[in-house]
């Protein structure tokens, strides 16, 4: 490892990959470790997944400690879900503590994915965070949307809010020194407005100049104007101009956004998990929706397998899990770990050219079930948010990949992402 190295500590792989991206598109070479043993010597970034949005508060805090302490890296980047879901606190605490900074700099905005923070609320396209989807998170549902708020209730310290007025006018760097009455030894957590990508860019600089060791924690948004060490390095291989490949696509999301981007897709392009059978047996419905996605692929450039369309689809899935006494989280996770095994069982008999994947825990199980070391981002992205790379290690060595998170995109993003898949020419191993 090197000591010019900048390293992202994120609690899912969707959300480590768009952040990653954030590096990549600025021609620092970025990989995404999937594989714990994994690493990647040549990367300036290092994005390191702890897959702790929906684990144990104590586990995900000890997760980020062990990754932090055991890599050599001059910037540590604290990654947090844009919608406020997860661990934030604890994960935030365990990244300032190991790193021994003297304050935390917070901005989760991200103004061109429509994600902002004013008078220390949070809001998504134009709604509070806790009046959206992620307010109905099943598994860490975010009770409000106030951020400082929010983090006085999880972190130990004094957590302070930097306004918009504050912000804009560029005293931002005032507010890390935080209120005079603080102890010195007391952790300090400042939540800053952000309305504008420009105030992502004055929360950068802040931490920068002052002084002291400031941990910068926020979405991909605010990873745009981290400062690095060291000179861009990365090259970005062209695309053929017409589509021509084969791709195959796996969506885990029961995002309502997914779910439009999946109706925007020819009806034979995609295929549909009998999710409520994967309740009671992942492995047969795995066979039979991998069976049917080969046969898709014969005549088709392009297929999706889903693990739901409609709401209809989700509310069975529930009802199978009730049925069956299984709890709702591991129903999820079985219908996941089911389109991992359909994923590789198409990959083993067919090996198309691009993957395409949405919802960070499938996007985990389809690359473990490919035996994926990494992901190495191209610095280019399909729409805000939704990265292109290529898979670094096992089955799918090279494979070009483009990853999305549930929530983003618009109604033609994963149509437009096969379409950038079947563009991509595969490298040779």
């Amino acid at each position: 490892m090197t000591s010019d190295r900048t390293l992202v500590v994120a609690d899912d792989l969707t959300g480590a990959t768009d952040t990653g991206h954030s590096f990549a598109a600025r021609g620092y070479e970025t990989v995404v470790r999937v594989d714990p043993e994994f690493d990647a010597p040549e990367a300036a970034v290092l994005v390191v997944d702890t897959d702790s949005r929906y684990a144990d508060r104590d586990e995900a805090a000890a997760r980020v400690r062990d990754v932090v302490t055991s890599t050599d890296a001059a910037v540590v980047y604290k990654k947090i879900d844009s919608t406020l879901r997860g661990n934030l606190g604890a994960e935030i605490a365990a990244a300032y503590d190991v790193s021994d900074a003297d304050a935390a700099a917070v901005a989760p905005a991200f103004p061109s994915n429509d994600r902002l923070t004013a008078g220390g609320y949070h809001l998504v396209a134009g709604e509070l965070v806790a009046n959206t989807e992620a307010g109905n998170d099943p598994d860490s549902p975010v009770e409000t949307s106030h951020v400082p708020r929010l983090l006085g209730a999880q972190v130990d310290g004094t957590v302070a809010h930097a306004d918009v007025e504050r912000v804009a006018s560029r005293s931002a760097v005032e507010a890390l020194s935080g209120p005079a009455e603080r102890p010195a030894d007391e952790r300090l957590v400042v939540v800053f407005d952000v309305v504008h990508d420009s105030h992502l860019d004055v929360v950068a600089a802040a931490a920068q100049e002052r002084d002291g060791d400031v941990l910068l924690v926020g979405s991909a948004g605010l990873a745009e104007h981290v400062r690095l060490p060291g000179e861009p390095t990365l090259e970005r291989p062209g695309v053929a101009a017409d589509p021509t490949g084969v791709a195959f696509g796996v969506a885990g999301s029961a995002n309502p956004r997914t779910l439009t981007q999946l109706d925007a897709l020819p009806e034979n392009r995609v295929v549909d998990l009998d999710a409520a059978a994967a309740v009671d047996d992942p492995a047969v419905a795995a066979a039979a929706a991998a069976d049917e996605c080969l046969d898709r692929l014969e005549t088709e450039p392009a297929v999706v397998l889903a693990s739901a369309r409609d709401r209809d689809d989700v509310d069975a899935t529930l009802d199978a899990a009730k049925s069956a006494t299984v709890p709702q989280r591991e129903a999820r996770e079985r219908v996941a770990a089911a389109l991992g095994t359909a994923a590789e069982r198409v990959w083993e008999a067919r090996e198309p050219g691009g993957l395409f994947l949405t919802g960070g825990s499938v996007a985990k199980a389809v690359l473990g079930r490919l035996d994926a070391g990494g992901v190495a981002l191209r610095g280019e992205e399909v729409a805000v948010g939704v990265p292109a790379g290529e898979v670094r290690g096992g089955r799918a060595h090279r494979a070009p990949v483009v990853t999305k998170a549930g929530a983003f995109g618009d109604d033609a993003t994963v149509v437009d992402a096969l379409d950038y898949l079947r563009r991509v020419p595969r490298r040779s191993k």
